[in-house]
């Protein structure tokens, strides 16, 4: 039971994550410099004494063979991956973004366990060097990872 609901809860996650994407753009360059343009083009005045701010934002899930990982940054992403997966980019965060905050998440597929049973891969999150999320993975915590930045 506890397995169906933590297949049923990523999936749901997944699909959440694609349902609300990002502004498509075509390649990844594309993408960003919408959001980032789009972010900038409606705030009408930056928000006092707050500056942008770019962060090094990297995602790790942790395991063995091969998982689907979903993840936030500049926009919404799925990958199949080989596990342990590591990904790194950077984010520029306007004024008013930093004001309000921008989440970024990475969701990690299943993994087989040792004994047999599969359960959501461990994963973190690392902001400009400091660890700030990390899920153990397994039956426990929330089978993602998730930070605002500010």
């Amino acid at each position: 039971m506890r397995r169906a609901m933590t297949i049923t809860a990523l999936i749901a996650a997944a699909g959440l994550m694609t349902a609300c994407g990002g502004s498509g753009g075509g390649d990844d360059e594309g993408g960003k410099k919408g959001r980032t343009e789009q972010g900038r083009a409606s705030s009408s005045k930056p928000a006092s004494g707050v500056k942008d701010r770019t962060y090094e934002v990297t995602f790790e899930v942790d395991g063995e063979g091969s998982s689907s990982v979903y993840y936030n940054l500049d926009t919404n992403h799925s990958e199949q991956v080989t596990l342990p997966w590591k990904k790194s980019g950077e984010l520029t965060l306007n004024s008013t973004e930093r004001k309000v905050g921008i989440t970024v998440s990475v969701v990690p597929g299943t993994v087989r366990l040792s004994n047999g049973q599969f359960a959501a891969a461990p994963c973190s999150i690392t902001v400009d060097g400091k660890k700030v999320a990390k899920d153990p993975g397994g039956a426990k915590g929330k089978h993602m990872c998730e930070y605002t930045l500010r």
